[in-house]
């Protein structure tokens, strides 16, 4: 009898995080389903996925990135044939669009919160592309996603939008699964790293939403009052796009930041090691993996006072808020964990989810592998 097929889908996934949760995706798979089913991931290039070739089957789509247009191919035309070719169980697209596909079940899995950031005219001068993308995806979200059994998203309040907007009940707020052991592997490695007193690190790549200038005006306020014994570390040079050299060249002046650049993961994990606090104030994720790092990290984490930030980090007691637009209040907060004095943490208390609500893969395919929708 021939195994059923699980198709995964995601042409367009080669770096960040959408690589890493394409991989624990199929790790799972191949750990726990190959004698069930067939497993076949639909990827841009077969090279990232090496460890997985022996017991995955993998269709490559090397141009998938070339353009828009050629993506919207493969989703809306060519799936369509593919699918009809393999006949798939389920039929699971990891990146956001709702694919023109035969399958007995079909689920999406939205990962990018861009619809729901408000553009002003300074980002729309900073980040034209990002603010096209941000009107141009609310259609590309829209289009058969009702012809979905299920739409998989990372936090509650996604959940509750996504119903607002498109109209749907099939919704599964799923927790991505953060790789702690390796996190855990690089303390252990780091164990004689000197932290480095007084040091603030935000790791994120340089968007608008990112929100670095209300480190960098924080910044600038403490060093007006004369507050100089403390590094910050940002992971950006300039150099990245227009927005970040606009930045640099704003900011390149305060001594107390580092202008690092973009780190590969194994440099970000030393400055992990080394930093005493993290901050995190960016204005819209779906997730904000470096919350969950630094909380794995055991650090001290300035946190922007969002929705989206207080279910990522759930329980931990090492965390003060402030708001997103505040650079007066972070500058305070920062001195207060600089003087190292009458510190006062707000702690925080992990949120209740309704079901559907999954915090691994397995229960999540628990779900879309059930005969009960």
């Amino acid at each position: 009898m021939d195994k059923k097929k699980i198709i995964i889908s995601a042409i367009n996934f080669n770096e960040g995080g959408p690589l890493t949760i394409y991989k624990e995706c199929l790790k799972y798979l191949e750990e726990n389903f190959l004698e069930e089913y067939r497993i076949v991931a639909l990827v841009h290039d077969r090279n990232l996925f090496s460890e997985y070739e022996a017991k995955i089957e993998f269709i490559e789509f090397k141009d998938s990135k070339k353009s828009y247009l050629k993506r919207m191919y493969y989703e809306y035309f060519y799936f369509k044939k593919l699918s009809k070719e393999l006949k798939p169980y389920l039929w699971l697209s990891l990146h956001d669009m709702t694919p023109n596909v035969v399958a007995a079940k079909r689920a999406v899995y939205c990962h990018n919160p861009i619809i729901f950031y408000d553009v002003n005219k300074k980002d729309i001068v900073n980040e034209f592309k990002m603010f096209i993308f941000s009107k141009f995806y609310k259609y590309i979200y829209r289009i058969n996603i009702q012809k979905n059994d299920f739409v998989v998203v990372q936090q509650d309040w996604l959940r509750k939008r996504f119903k607002q907007i498109f109209k749907i009940k099939n919704v599964i707020v799923a927790h991505p699964n953060v790789a702690i052991d390796d996190l855990d592997l690089e303390k252990n490695r780091q164990n004689n790293i000197k932290i480095v007193r007084n040091s603030f690190l935000y790791p994120a790549f340089p968007r608008i939403f990112k929100n670095f200038e209300v480190i960098c005006e924080a910044v600038k306020i403490l060093e007006e009052k004369n507050v100089t014994d403390f590094t910050v570390y940002l992971t950006v040079d300039g150099s990245e796009n227009l927005y970040s050299k606009k930045l640099f060249k704003k900011y390149k002046d305060l001594r107390n930041i580092k202008f690092l650049g973009l780190l590969k993961r194994n440099e970000l994990m030393k400055y992990y090691g080394i930093s005493e606090n993290i901050i995190f104030p960016s204005k819209l994720e779906t997730w904000g993996l470096p919350i969950s790092e630094a909380k794995a990290f055991g650090k001290n984490i300035l946190l922007v006072n969002l929705e989206y930030a207080h279910e990522t980090l759930g329980n931990y007691e090492n965390v003060i808020f402030f708001e997103p637009d505040d650079a007066k209040e972070l500058a305070k907060k920062m001195e207060i964990l600089i003087n190292g004095k009458n510190v006062k943490f707000d702690g925080n208390i992990e949120k209740t989810i309704e079901k559907p609500f999954c915090r691994n893969w397995k229960e999540l395919f628990d779900i879309l592998l059930s005969d009960n929708k």
